[in-house]
């Protein structure tokens, strides 16, 4: 299976879940999709990361995204797993964790690496649009917890982006300036697109107001 790039379709798989078999493009349906891995059960990195996840229900619900991840352990370890994440991280987990023990979707993501161990999925985070496309990918190191406010802040951005003619700067938050994209250039359209207006730095870097804020 070849690296999966930016702008590739997900793959669609079916398998097993703590919360039943999945057929994952059905199962995602007109929803963005939040789609991370795990090395294994109890791990602790991983359970503080499943808690945090839960706890976020709000944010990712109002920017219409589901969470699921994936381990290669089987769905009896990770109901109890489940059970110890809610208890120490006082949430309760309500997304699913595929149980991916025959390694299937952990190959079709390309989640096991030459160099990682053959039973160890690599930590990547894959944010999925409601056309099944892949839009960012994440990988993180086995010692280093996700960054959430992250994660939710790429979403931010694409879901900004798909809607409007801009970019978003470096270190951009929600509600900070944007920068118009440098080929709209017809003074009407900007007009139009920016009532706000703009500020140009230089000829290629205007920046706006948030538009739809």
């Amino acid at each position: 299976m070849a690296t999966l790039r930016l702008g590739d379709t997900a793959p669609d798989f079916q398998q097993d879940s703590t919360d039943g078999p999945i057929s994952f493009h059905n199962w995602a349906g007109e929803s963005w999709v939040v789609f991370f891995s795990h090395p294994a059960d109890f791990t602790p990195v991983c359970t503080t990361e499943l808690g945090r996840t839960a706890t976020l229900d709000r944010e990712f619900a109002q920017r219409n995204v589901k969470p699921i991840a994936v381990s290669v352990d089987p769905v009896d370890s990770h109901l109890q797993w489940v059970g110890d994440i809610n208890e120490t991280q006082k949430t309760t987990v309500n997304f699913p964790i595929l149980a991916d023990a025959d390694r299937k979707v952990a190959t079709l993501y390309d989640m096991i690496h030459p160099n990682s161990l053959v039973n160890a999925t690599v930590r990547s985070v894959f944010i999925i649009d409601p056309k099944k496309t892949i839009r960012a990918t994440l990988t993180y190191p086995a010692s280093t917890g996700r960054n959430f406010d992250e994660i939710l802040r790429i979403i931010d951005s694409l879901q900004l982006t798909d809607s409007h003619k801009v970019a978003t700067p470096a270190n951009w938050k929600v509600g900070d300036d944007v920068v118009i994209l440098p080929s709209l250039q017809d003074p009407e359209e900007l007009a139009r697109h920016f009532p706000k207006g703009f500020r140009a730095v230089k000829p290629y870097l205007r920046l706006t107001p948030q538009p739809n804020r």
